[in-house]
């Protein structure tokens, strides 16, 4: 593995005002000394665009940020051209399982087109290390558990897990045509403060703030590897620290420096035990009151069309690599979300 020294580096983070890309960005100006970091998102409205413009204001200057579309191929080549980033973090992409079935030209659009722009423009000028967002979702419908790096990815079982597979794909090539170092990392249902929206814990506080019935699918027996933010960042910072070694093989070309990652929790948690312990913080927060008829509020319902029963991350690669394991709990992560949903939206 190549030691990748991030001071003084000149950094481009793609989705820098989503839920991930904010916080590293954030992370990276605290802890990188004489960073260049350069940041782009489109601001689209998949999600309320307030939060987004909430969390570009937390970060205050120190960076560059664009506003702009991965999917266009010129303002890709013009960052490029113009800042020569050294390491790469893509993490822009439409997320979210559900919305891929009823949209999928944004999935084509952000998730292939713009992921080709960013590997053409490493290809043209050359950086030290891409890493880049996979997802648990390219396990599909496997059974066996915990999820391994090793296992074989080949049943999607929605658009969305299909073109992060395909992201990873595509950086094998390049990673073997163009000796272009990357890293995939395949992130684990995400959770925290300042989070997206679309994800369960924050769309069930949505609706029992307001009232209304929150529906949990596979009538709650569905297991999810729940990951706090905090743990995602971490592993993505060291991970940016040590590119794949570039080596040539016996016929004298390159072998692909070229690795994937799982970053998870490591602990499925039932889901039926994830809202309990939600419910639990919302009251402690005071988001909610403290007398709530939690069970007039919650419909057990079928399995949703591309989802899966378990998500389940093996992580002894990054823990062999990395040294580095998740290990915030789920009532420690909820608290934190609990207490900024309060500030940022107020109490019951």
């Amino acid at each position: 593995m190549e030691r990748i020294d991030l001071n003084g580096k000149t950094i481009f983070v793609t989705g820098a005002a989503g839920f991930i890309g904010s916080n590293l960005v954030k992370r990276l100006l605290k802890d990188v000394k004489d960073a260049t970091i350069i940041g782009i998102d489109n601001m689209n409205d998949y999600y309320d665009v307030s939060l987004k413009e909430h969390r570009l204001e937390m970060l205050g200057d120190g960076w560059t940020f664009i506003r702009g579309d991965i999917a266009d191929k010129a303002t890709i080549d013009g960052i490029f051209e113009k800042y020569q980033p050294q390491v790469v973090v893509n993490l822009a992409a439409q997320a979210g399982v559900r919305y891929s079935i009823t949209n999928p030209d944004a999935y084509i659009q952000s998730n292939l087109i713009g992921f080709y722009n960013i590997l053409e423009a490493c290809r043209h000028w050359p950086v030290e290390h891409l890493v880049y967002a996979s997802s648990s979702s390219v396990y599909g419908s496997n059974k066996k558990v915990p999820y391994s790096t090793d296992d074989k990815v080949d049943n999607p079982v929605s658009l969305y897990a299909a073109t992060k597979k395909s992201n990873e794909l595509m950086a094998h090539a390049y990673s073997k045509l163009y000796n272009i170092p990357s890293t995939g990392l395949r992130f684990f249902t995400v959770y925290g403060p300042a989070g997206r929206p679309d994800m369960a814990y924050f769309g069930f506080t949505n609706k029992l703030v307001k009232g209304e019935t929150i529906q949990i699918f596979n009538y709650g027996n569905c297991m999810r590897d729940f990951t706090y933010v905090d743990d995602i960042i971490e592993g993505v910072v060291r991970v940016m620290q040590g590119a794949p070694e570039k080596k040539n093989g016996e016929d004298g070309l390159p072998l692909p420096p070229y690795a994937v990652y799982n970053i998870g929790n490591n602990q499925p948690e039932n889901l039926l035990d994830f809202v309990d312990i939600l419910q639990q913080e919302l009251i402690r927060a005071k988001v909610l009151p403290e007398d709530y008829d939690f069970e007039a509020h919650k419909k057990l319902v079928p399995m949703q069309p591309g989802d899966v029963p378990t998500t389940y991350a093996d992580t002894t690669a990054l823990e062999r690599d990395f040294g580095f394991k998740p290990n915030t709990s789920l009532r420690d992560g909820l608290r934190a979300f609990a207490e900024w949903y309060h500030e940022f939206y107020g109490q019951a």
